[in-house]
C-alpha cells in the first residue's frame, strides 16, 4: 500500500522535470498534465511511475 511520501505533489513533479512549481499547475491548467492518481483534501498527487512515463513525453522535452 502506497504512503502519501510515496505520491509526488506538483513541487516534486517540478524538481523531478527541473522547472518550476507554477510550470507544472500551468501544464495541468492545459490539460497537459496526467490527471491525479489521488486527490488528497483537494491536493492533486501523482505516482513517481505516473509522473516518470509522462515525463519521458512531456512537452518540450527533447
Amino acid at each position: 500500500m502506497s504512503r502519501s511520501t510515496d505520491l509526488w505533489s506538483y513541487a516534486e513533479i517540478a524538481r523531478h522535470i527541473n522547472v518550476r512549481p507554477e510550470t507544472v499547475r500551468s501544464y495541468r491548467r492545459h490539460g497537459l498534465l496526467p490527471e491525479p492518481d489521488v486527490v488528497d483534501g483537494g491536493h492533486p498527487r501523482w505516482y513517481p511511475e505516473t509522473v516518470r512515463a509522462w515525463a519521458r513525453n512531456r512537452p518540450g522535452h527533447r
